[in-house]
């Protein structure tokens, strides 16, 4: 702990920060403690009927369900008075949970929303046959975000014959269904 009392001299001062400057060029160059990306989190207005979508027409399947509340989450949230149901989905091996602020309820994303918006965030789901995982879209009517499966021009090397289409789940959040052709993408999918 630095002190903090007035009659630390001046010297006393300078160890403290020298030693801390060293402390920071020492981690500067250390290998970075962040691993990896946790579960994805969005705001809906209904987690049983957003469950129901990601599990019926998107394959996800639900691994917890909880309802969360008190003094510790509203100020981890900096919400006052909040009450929140929690519900953490799996595809593969990504997680998303779905948040319903049960109390006080949260406001929609905004009508007229673009994909330029800063508040634009989407979840791509990479699929084996874009033809197919489309037409499953257009029997679940999906809300289209994109008019069709559009394929990514070859002028650029690195999304050149990537297919993609996008559409929105219940609360008119952006997703993203991805195809990749055989020399793009991970092996994993």
């Amino acid at each position: 702990m630095i002190p903090t009392r007035r009659s630390l001299s001046a010297t006393a001062a300078l160890a403290v920060v020298a030693l801390a400057v060293a402390w920071l060029v020492g981690t500067v160059h250390a290998e970075p403690a962040i691993r990896a990306v946790g579960p994805i989190g969005m705001t809906v207005a209904d987690v049983e009927r957003s469950a129901a979508f990601y599990s019926e027409v998107l394959g996800f399947e639900k691994v917890s369900d909880v309802e969360v509340w008190g003094s510790d989450y509203e100020r981890l949230q900096g919400v006052f008075g909040l009450r929140m149901r929690v519900v953490r989905m799996r595809l593969g091996d990504e997680l998303i949970e779905l948040t319903e602020y049960l109390t006080p309820r949260g406001r929609p994303i905004p009508v007229d929303s673009r994909s330029q918006d800063r508040w634009f965030q989407h979840i791509a789901i990479i699929v084996s046959d874009m033809d197919q995982a489309y037409d499953w879209l257009r029997r679940h009517r999906v809300e289209y975000a994109s008019p069709a499966p559009q394929r990514l021009p070859d002028w650029n090397p690195n999304a050149g014959g990537i297919r993609a289409f996008y559409f929105k789940d219940p609360d008119g959040h952006p997703l993203e269904i991805l195809a990749f052709p055989p020399d793009k993408g991970r092996r994993s999918w």
